[in-house]
């Protein structure tokens, strides 16, 4: 998903860790002032913005080797930067101190902005060893300010002294962000405390780190290879050579191969005829991490789990739920957690009659088995096809990926915003299948640049996320600089590039990140654009989706390659009423994935401390899924704990947050019902969408802000009926015991 990789500026990271401590003026003004260092002078590439074009990172003046003495010059200049505002002899103001502080650290978030997009989706041994080398070196860098007590007394001042000032909205909630900030960073602890919180947070860097590059050294050493062509029946001639390709890359000439993703089903799984070769895919995928080899990440997330129990205690706070809660819309893990266990009893009956229609359609296909993961996508699409009469392979000729971007997502665009695109070839990439856009605004003038990466490759973690170069900020003067990675399978050389209709909506998903992300229309850069809270980040992101089917989109974009031909409107109807099909799985493997990821993190530190061997981390994942009541051993989660990124990974900003996801889709479902009731696709929506959500970053109450836009609180009902888990709009659980499956229950979004 979606938001900035690494909180590198001064202000973001005193925001996601903070304390508090002194008195009132007088006694601030006494607080012992030392003459500021002189602050170094920046040289190399990162020591000033970027030459090119809305600063624009400069690909080919950057070597991985500048990134090391860059970190490390850069956190000198932070460290002088921050000192020069502790010895500022005049009182604290807003200016002198906060301001001061959103201001400082700026080479540091350059480059941390470059490397971190780098190491994501294009790494490489270096770039992974810098990270490793670093990361703790930034953890202890961030904390050394956020629990400095003469750096907090300055910011305690000012906010003690807000009802005297004069401010405006976004001037006071940078004001409270930031004392916040410093609060939950620790600033109110003990001179011990704080060091256990150091010690805490130097460590999570180092294992969050190992975490993901484990992942993802599992996930492409795990790739499926195959001896006989044979073995792929079922794929498409495009799919084999492609298989081919890949094997003939990692040394396997004559070979096939089929890398993982990072979800725990697997995109070819449906169409794999052989059983054993589809079983052996899927184990892949669900045992990639757990094989007791180097690869093993269980041990590792036993103990983030434990250090962020260890590290919430030191708050006060009964779990690391509780305590990285206290920003987010819902506010406390209660909340998430009686939102989301609502919807166990309709979602655990739907899971049982899909596995009994499974079953019969095994029968009736000549299977004497009973349906399995591996089994259940392929069997579901053949349920799929007989109810709807939907085949995918006869729906892909339709989704160029080129045409799906720029005849589809640029076209809703236009149509909802009046933005318009221009391809260039001037900026350099980091990597050759990256292509870049200036986006224009509906004045006419250049709103940012957009780049587009949509390509698996080794080099790129899995999964599908934005994020910015440049951040959009009144200011600094300067405009956004967007980017949206994914992992698309690149087709065989010279043939189309044919994206699956999720992939589609997965580019309509993530640009609605990157729409967040121009209109972005802030003073200050850390309350810009994305910098919202993690409940919320994916509403917007969820609501472009609704333009991915929307039939003067689809009728724009959606055309035959070869014939261009519009795909036909009984197409049309036929992928919506099958979207409509299969919610007991991609429903229940995100919910189970989500409970699963608060089950972890409402660990008291006595109970994530008894958990020390891999056996013991499979057995709690299984105690806590199997308490939900779901068909589990049907219907796994979305992320096994072992591969769970999103959580334990470096950056984790989902940890206690995978409920998001549907948090937001109630936002999502509920605000589709508000277009669809005013006219759907026209500017006088989207101008009053963009001014009342995508416009306004992180500068006031969540709840507010989607009033402004629908003239109301956010309503559950519009998802509860998507979902299928109440009938007809009466707010009552829908029995599903026998008689049809729910009727409207579209497919989960992709996500970050």
């Amino acid at each position: 998903m979606i938001k900035k990789l690494l909180t590198a500026s001064a202000t973001g990271a005193l925001l996601s860790a903070c304390s508090t401590m002194a008195e009132d003026n007088a006694t601030t003004r006494t607080v012992s002032q030392t003459q500021a260092p002189a602050i170094p002078q920046a040289t190399g590439y990162f020591a000033s913005d970027s030459d090119l074009p809305f600063h624009a990172p400069d690909f080919t003046a950057i070597s991985d080797d500048d990134f090391m003495p860059a970190f490390e010059q850069a956190m000198a200049i932070h460290k002088a930067e921050i000192e020069a505002i502790k010895a500022n002899p005049e009182a604290p103001t807003f200016e002198n101190t906060i301001v001061a502080l959103e201001t400082s650290g700026r080479m540091l978030n350059r480059v941390s902005t470059v490397f971190y997009a780098l190491t994501g989706a294009n790494t490489n041994d270096t770039l992974d060893a810098i990270d490793a080398e670093v990361g703790p070196e930034l953890a202890a860098h961030y904390d050394s300010f956020s629990l400095d007590p003469e750096l907090f007394a300055r910011v305690k001042a000012v906010y003690d002294n807000r009802a005297a000032m004069s401010m405006t909205p976004e001037d006071a909630k940078l004001l409270e962000e930031t004392y916040d900030g410093f609060v939950q960073s620790g600033a109110l602890l003990t001179a011990a405390e704080k060091e256990q919180v150091k010690a805490i947070n130097t460590r999570l860097s180092e294992t969050t780190t190992e975490f993901s590059q484990r992942v993802r050294n599992a996930t492409n050493e795990n790739a499926l290879i195959v001896d006989d062509a044979a073995a792929l029946a079922g794929l498409s001639d495009d799919e084999i050579a492609a298989a081919a390709k890949l094997a003939e890359e990692r040394g396997q000439p004559g070979k096939y191969a089929i890398a993982l993703q990072n979800t725990t089903q697997q995109p070819l799984l449906p169409n794999l005829e052989n059983r054993e070769t589809r079983e052996r895919l899927f184990k892949l995928s669900y045992n990639r991490a757990v094989m007791g080899d180097d690869n093993d990440t269980r041990l590792l997330l036993a103990e983030i789990a434990k250090l962020r129990a260890q590290k919430a205690a030191l708050f006060d706070q009964p779990d690391w739920a509780s305590y990285a809660m206290y920003d987010r819309m819902a506010k406390n893990p209660q909340t998430a957690l009686d939102f989301m266990e609502q919807m166990v009893p309709a979602l655990a009956a739907t899971q049982r009659r899909e596995a009994a229609l499974l079953n019969e359609q095994i029968a009736a296909d000549g299977g004497d088995f009973e349906v399995k993961p591996w089994d259940w996508y392929r069997y579901a699409e053949q349920v799929r096809k007989a109810r709807y009469d939907l085949d995918e392979n006869a729906v892909k000729p339709y989704f160029e990926l080129t045409s799906v971007l720029e005849d589809g997502v640029f076209y809703a665009a236009n149509k909802l915003y009046g933005l318009s695109f221009e391809k260039r070839t001037d900026l350099p990439v980091y990597h050759p299948t990256v292509t870049t856009y200036t986006v224009f605004d509906r004045d006419g003038s250049e709103l940012g640049i957009f780049y587009f990466d949509p390509f698996q490759r080794p080099s790129k973690r899995g999964g599908a996320w934005m994020g910015n170069f440049v951040d959009q900020s009144d200011l600094y003067g300067t405009k956004p600089v967007i980017y949206n990675v994914l992992n698309i399978p690149q087709a065989a050389e010279g043939q189309p590039q044919l994206v699956s209709f999720d992939n589609v909506n997965t580019i309509f998903h993530e640009f609605g990140h990157a729409l967040h992300g121009l209109f972005a229309d802030q003073r200050f850069a850390s309350l810009s654009g994305t910098a919202t809270a993690r409940d919320f980040v994916e509403y917007p992101s969820q609501v472009n989706e609704l333009w991915a089917t929307y039939p003067e989109v689809l009728r724009n974009y959606a055309k035959h390659y070869e014939t261009g031909e519009t795909i036909p409107a009984e197409l049309i109807e036929k992928i919506e009423a099958a979207a409509q099909f299969n919610q007991g799985y991609d429903f229940g493997e995100v919910v189970e994935a989500a409970l699963l990821d608060m089950k972890w993190h409402a660990l008291s530190p006595q109970e994530a401390a008894a958990i020390t061997t891999p056996a013991q981390v499979d057995a709690f994942e299984r105690d806590a899924l199997e308490d939900l009541g779901l068909e589990i051993d049907l219907v796994p989660p979305r992320y096994r704990s072992s591969y769970f990124n999103h959580i334990f990974s470096n950056p984790s900003g989902y940890s206690a947050g995978y409920y998001s996801y549907l948090w937001t889709e109630m936002l999502d479902r509920d605000s589709r019902k508000w277009f669809l009731e005013n006219g759907g696709l026209t500017r006088a929506n989207g101008d009053h969408y963009r001014d009342t959500v995508l416009s306004r970053g992180g500068t006031m109450d969540y709840f507010e802000m989607f009033e402004n836009f629908a003239g109301r609180q956010p309503d559950v009902t519009p998802m509860l009926e998507a979902r299928g888990l109440v009938a007809g709009g009466e707010g009552e659980a829908e029995d599903i015991s026998d008689g049809e499956l729910p009727s409207d229950t579209a497919g989960i979004d992709p996500v970050e």
